[in-house]
C-alpha cells in the first residue's frame, strides 16, 4: 500500500515535534492517556444511548505495557475505537479533532465530557517515538485497521487483527542520545510517577502489569516471581467531593501527599465556582513559609488541572505575588489551551478564575482575623511581609485591597492590631494615625519622640519590619486618616515650648557649628524628660535612610534631620551659658548632643574617637 501524506499542516507540526517543540517530552504519556479517557468517554455515552450497547464499569481502563527488550511503549484503552476513515481523519489531519467532531454532534449526558483532542495531543508521540502504530476497533465494526507512521514522510493504513473494541497506541521508544534518556519512559517507576503527576485524577483505572515476587507456597526461604494489575491512579479528585464527605484529616494527608508542605496546613479553603465559568479550586495557607520563600529561587502559582488532568505546576496568573504564599489546584474545563495544553492562553476565562480566587483569598483571611485571631497572628508572623511588599509594589496599585489585612503592634493594646481596630480607638481630639519605627518594640518604647503621644493617651503602631514605613508612605492614610510619624517635623500639636523666639540665636549657632549636618536645631514640642532627640522632614525619614543605604548599591540618601533640643531639660542652662561665656564649648555641646541622638536612632557617628574626646573632655 502506497505510503499517504500528511497535510501541510500536520507535516509541519510533526517537524516541530520531532525537534521537540517542547521543553519536557515527558507529557506525551499525558496527551496519549488522555485521548485513551476521551474514547472511553464516548463508548460510556454510547452504552447510555444505544440499548444494543451494554458495558460493565469494570470494561472502562487504561492499560500501559512497556517491553524494555523491544523498546515498545503501548497505551491501550477500551474505548469506542476508530474506523479507517476516522484514523485517517483525526490523525492524518491537525486540528480534525475526533473528540470535537464528537461533542458537537452528540448531546453530552449523564456528566460525559470530553477532556482531550486527537491530533496535536496525538503528535507529541514522536517526541520519544521514531515509530508510531495504533491498531483500532470501532464499536460498530468487525474490521480492525493499523495506521502507522515513522514521520513526516507519511503514513500507512491497512486493515489487522485485533479481538477487541478501543484502541491500542504502540511507541518504538528512540535510542538513547548524549542529551536525552529515552530508557526512561520504559521504566516502570518513571511510568508510575508521570501517571501519578499528570493523569492521577483520570476516572477510568489505569493499569500496568507490573512483576513482583513471593514466598513459594510451603517454602520458607523461596521466592517466585509472578504478574499482577496494577491501578496507577486515584481516579477521583479530593476537589470533586462535597465538603461534607471530607475530614480534615483528608485535607492535611492530600496537602502532604502533594508535597505542598511537610505539616499540617495553617488554612484550608475548599471552593466550587459553576457559572459562565465554572472551576474548582482547594487552596492552602502553609503553616509556616518556605525556606526559599523570600528568595528569587521560589515559584509561586497554583497547579492548574483541566477536567483532572494536569496543565501546570505552576499557573503564577493564578495568584498574585501578595498571595504567592498559596498552595493548592484549581481544575476547570472552560479554559483555552493551545498546543498540547503545556501552554495556556491567557484569556478572559483564566483573569476569571485568577479574580475569584483572589477575592475568595481575601475574604477568608478576614474571616481569619476576625473569628479565629490567634490563626491570623500566626500566619501574619509567617507572610505579613509579604502583604506589605503588595502594597508597596506597582505604585500601590492593590493598597486598597489589602490595608484591612495588615497588622501592627499597638503601644496601648501590647498587641498586633489592625488598622481598623486603631481607628475605632481614636479620640476625638487625634487627627492622625500615629507610628513609631525601630528595629524592636523595646527600642521603640525608649524613644524620645514618643513622650508627649503617649502622654496625651494617643496609641502609637510600632513599625519593627523595614519594609513597614515604605507601605504606609504607599498607603498615606486610612479611612481618612493621615499616617504621622513620631519623628516628623510637625507633629501638628498646638503646644509650644517657652523661649523659642528668644533662644533661636543659640539654636542659629549650633546648626552652624554642627557645619550641615541637620537642617535646622529648634526647641522641642514633643519632649518632656529627654534632653535631644532627631526629627525629619520631607518624604525620606530616617529610618528610611537606614533601610536605603543598608542596600547593595548604597544610594547614601540622607533625610532632612532636625535636632531639637528640650528647653524645660536642666542641660539647657549650660547651653545657654556656654553660649553667654565660651562658644567653643557650646560647639562641643552641639557635637555631643547631636551624636546623642545619632545613637538613639542607631545611626552610626561620623567621628567616634573625636566623640570620645569630647566626653572625656566633659568628664574633666
Amino acid at each position: 500500500m502506497a505510503t499517504k501524506e500528511f497535510k501541510a499542516e500536520s507535516k509541519r507540526l510533526l517537524d516541530l515535534m520531532i525537534n521537540s517543540i517542547y521543553t519536557n517530552k515527558e507529557i506525551f504519556l499525558r496527551e496519549l492517556i488522555s485521548n485513551a479517557s476521551d474514547a472511553i468517554d464516548k463508548s460510556y455515552y454510547r452504552s447510555l444511548v444505544d440499548k444494543n450497547i451494554t458495558f460493565n464499569k469494570d470494561d472502562f481502563y487504561i492499560r500501559i505495557t512497556p517491553d524494555k527488550e523491544k523498546r515498545i511503549l503501548t497505551i491501550s484503552d477500551t474505548g469506542i475505537g476508530m474506523t479507517k476513515e476516522e484514523l485517517e481523519n483525526n490523525l492524518g489531519t491537525i486540528a480534525k479533532s475526533g473528540s470535537l467532531a464528537f461533542k458537537n454532534e452528540n448531546e453530552m449526558k449523564d456528566g460525559v465530557d470530553i477532556i482531550g483532542q486527537f491530533g496535536v495531543g496525538f503528535y507529541s508521540a514522536f517526541m520519544v517515538a521514531d515509530l508510531v502504530t495504533v491498531k483500532s476497533r470501532a464499536i460498530d465494526s468487525d474490521k480492525a485497521y493499523k495506521w502507522e507512521s515513522s514521520g513526516p514522510e507519511g503514513y500507512d493504513i491497512e486493515v489487522c487483527e485485533k479481538e477487541t473494541v478501543g484502541t491500542d497506541v504502540i511507541l518504538r521508544i528512540k535510542e538513547n542520545t548524549e542529551d536525552e534518556n529515552y530508557d526512561d519512559f520504559l521504566d516502570e517507576y518513571r511510568i508510575r510517577s508521570l501517571v501519578k503527576k499528570y493523569s492521577d485524577f483520570i476516572k477510568y483505572p489505569i493499569k500496568m502489569i507490573v512483576k513482583k515476587s513471593r514466598l513459594k507456597e510451603g517454602s520458607e526461604d523461596e521466592y517466585e516471581d509472578y504478574f499482577e494489575d496494577e491501578i496507577l491512579n486515584s481516579m477521583v479528585p479530593i476537589w470533586r467531593k462535597n465538603k461534607n464527605e471530607l475530614k480534615p484529616e483528608d485535607y492535611d494527608q492530600f496537602y502532604m501527599d502533594k508535597h505542598f508542605g511537610y505539616e499540617k496546613p495553617l488554612k484550608v479553603i475548599h471552593t466550587k465556582v459553576e457559572g459562565v465559568v465554572s472551576y474548582n479550586a482547594i487552596l492552602f495557607i502553609p503553616s509556616r513559609a518556605p525556606y526559599d520563600f523570600y528568595t528569587k529561587e521560589f515559584q509561586k502559582g497554583l497547579e492548574l488541572y483541566s477536567n483532572g488532568v494536569l496543565i501546570m505546576e505552576k499557573c503564577a496568573d493564578l495568584l498574585p505575588d501578595y498571595f504567592g504564599f498559596v498552595q493548592g489546584l484549581v481544575d476547570s474545563a472552560d479554559l483555552s489551551l493551545n498546543i498540547s495544553r503545556e501552554l495556556l492562553q491567557h484569556d478572559r476565562q483564566l483573569r476569571f478564575i485568577a479574580k475569584k480566587i483572589n477575592d475568595k483569598i481575601k475574604k477568608e483571611l478576614l474571616s481569619m482575623l476576625k473569628d479565629e485571631r490567634e490563626k491570623y497572628v500566626e500566619f501574619y508572623g509567617n507572610f505579613g511581609r509579604q502583604l506589605k511588599y503588595g502594597i508597596y509594589s506597582d505604585f500601590g496599585t492593590h493598597k486598597e485591597e489589602l490595608q484591612d489585612l495588615l497588622m501592627f503592634y499597638s503601644s496601648t493594646e501590647k498587641k498586633l492590631v489592625s488598622l481598623d481596630e486603631y481607628v475605632s480607638r481614636m479620640k476625638e481630639d487625634q487627627k492622625h494615625i500615629y507610628y513609631a519605627t525601630g528595629e524592636s518594640i523595646e527600642k521603640i518604647e525608649k524613644l524620645p519622640q514618643t513622650e508627649m503621644i503617649k502622654d496625651k493617651g494617643f496609641e502609637i503602631l510600632y513599625f519593627t519590619d523595614d519594609i513597614d514605613e515604605f507601605a504606609i508612605k504607599m498607603l498615606m492614610n486610612y479611612k481618612d486618616k493621615e499616617f504621622k510619624s513620631v519623628s516628623s517635623g510637625d507633629l501638628d500639636f498646638d503646644t509650644d515650648s517657652k523661649n523659642t523666639d528668644e533662644n533661636k540665636d543659640i539654636f542659629d549657632f549650633m546648626k552652624e557649628a554642627l557645619n550641615g549636618k541637620v537642617k535646622e536645631v529648634r526647641a522641642s514640642k514633643r519632649l518632656k524628660t529627654h534632653p535631644v532627640c532627631l526629627a525629619n522632614e520631607g518624604e525620606v525619614s530616617i529610618e528610611m535612610e537606614k533601610v536605603l543605604n543598608m542596600m547593595p548599591d548604597n544610594p547614601n540618601i540622607k533625610a532632612d534631620k532636625i535636632l531639637e533640643i528640650n528647653t524645660n531639660h536642666e542641660m539647657f542652662d549650660a547651653i545657654k551659658k556656654a553660649f553667654s561665656e565660651d562658644k567653643d564649648k557650646l560647639k562641643m555641646y552641639a557635637n555631643l548632643l547631636y551624636n546623642q541622638a545619632l545613637l538613639i536612632e542607631g545611626l552610626p557617628i561620623d567621628d567616634p574617637v573625636q566623640f570620645a574626646n569630647d566626653v572625656c573632655s566633659l568628664i574633666k
